[in-house]
This record gives C-alpha cells, sequence and structure tokens, in this order.
C-alpha cells in the first residue's frame, strides 16, 4: 500500500506556532501599553493610571473660596499629609489645589470660584497602582462639606 504524503508539518515540527505565539503576546503588550497610560489631574498635572474612568467629584458650596480651601487643607491634614500646595492661574480665574497623601493614595483636591457667591471644590484619588477610589473620593468630599457647615 502507498502512504500519500499531505505536505504538512507535523504538529511537533511547526515553526510557526511559537513565532504566532510571540506576535500574539507582543499585540496583548501594546494593548495594555493603549489601555494604561496618564489622567489629567485637578491640579494641571498628570498621574499613571491603569483604569480610566471617572475618579473626582465636584461640590459647590455658597462660601469663599478662602473658606472652602482652609476646610479643604484641614481635611487633607486630618486624614493624611499634603504634599504640595499651588496656585493655577494667579488672579480673578484662579484655582488653589492641593496635593496629598491619605491611606497610601495619592490626592487632589482643587478650589475655584464659580461666580461672587459660589465656590467650586473637587477631589480626586488614585491609587499607587493607578487605580480608582471613588469611596476616599466621596468620603473626603463629604468631610470638606462638614467642615463648611460647622462653620
Amino acid at each position: 500500500m502507498h502512504k500519500v504524503e499531505s505536505g504538512l508539518d507535523d504538529w511537533r515540527e511547526c515553526g510557526c506556532i511559537a513565532e504566532m505565539k510571540i506576535k500574539m503576546l507582543l499585540v496583548l503588550l501594546g494593548s495594555l501599553v493603549l489601555v494604561a497610560g496618564c489622567v489629567s489631574t485637578v491640579n494641571d498635572r498628570h498621574a499613571f493610571a491603569l483604569s480610566p474612568g471617572k475618579d473626582k467629584f465636584e461640590g459647590r458650596y455658597q462660601r469663599t473660596p478662602e473658606q472652602v480651601y482652609a476646610a479643604a487643607v484641614e481635611v487633607i491634614k486630618f486624614n493624611g499629609t499634603i504634599t504640595r500646595e499651588t496656585t493655577i492661574n494667579p488672579g480673578p480665574g484662579q484655582v488653589r489645589a492641593i496635593e496629598g497623601k491619605v491611606s497610601e493614595r495619592s490626592v487632589w483636591v482643587s478650589v475655584q470660584a464659580v461666580d461672587p457667591t459660589v465656590t467650586s471644590v473637587t477631589v480626586q484619588v488614585r491609587t499607587s497602582g493607578g487605580g480608582t477610589d471613588l469611596t476616599l473620593t466621596q468620603e473626603l468630599q463629604k468631610q470638606i462639606a462638614i467642615k463648611l457647615a460647622a462653620g
């Protein structure tokens, strides 16, 4: 009996499988790099982020920017440490920003007058691995509101 050969490599001898695995790995790594990246922080800087999405909350209060900023400073100091305080765009439309660490998370807070009677405060939190922590973000925002209500 005559055996017919197909001309295909035996599965153990195929050199293209290893090459294909390397290409797939490179595609996966490339997509990870595209998904991971940087996010803008509320103080006009950038931070590493693995998970894009909501990572900040804004509150508006009928208080002066100075009162809101003082409350935000007290809350961050109470819960952690302040690493930087900055003023962005000094003048009438200025934004005062706080950068700090709370529970090993990076925290950014910005305070800006919306109009003569209303001030906006935005709190943003990221983990060291680039993820979001909405629970801490909301907690800090709530503590600032309580501090302002207490006077």
